[in-house]
């Protein structure tokens, strides 16, 4: 018997992650804990941490797509599995999370 394959989470680079941002269509939810976040984070990034998520999950816009990060691309699969689960249509994890985006010179934010 033979089990049903599960479709991959959906998930871009950051240079499209990138492309997004610039065109302004794409919310970009960052999954890591508070103290990660304020330390330096995607611009216009919404904090969210995963162990929130569902809590916090009617907070959420519907208007664009999430594009969802956290530090490496982890916590940011299964958190767009769960809001791809909530109908959030189009909902995207982000590969190589913040990291990636930091190593590559992007600009960052932190408080």
């Amino acid at each position: 018997m033979q089990m049903p394959s599960r479709q991959p989470t959906p998930e871009i680079g950051v240079d499209e992650l990138e492309r997004l941002i610039a065109a302004d269509s794409v919310h970009v939810v960052d999954v890591r804990e508070d103290w990660e976040y304020q330390r330096r984070r995607v611009p216009g990034a919404m904090s969210v941490p995963l162990s929130r998520l569902q809590a916090q999950v009617g907070t959420l816009p519907r208007d664009k797509p999430l594009a969802v990060i956290c530090e490496s691309g982890s916590r940011s699969l299964a958190a767009t599995d769960f809001l791809l689960a909530q109908g959030f249509a189009g909902t995207v994890s982000v590969k190589g999370g913040t990291g990636l985006w930091a190593v590559t010179q992007r600009p960052l934010e932190s408080d």
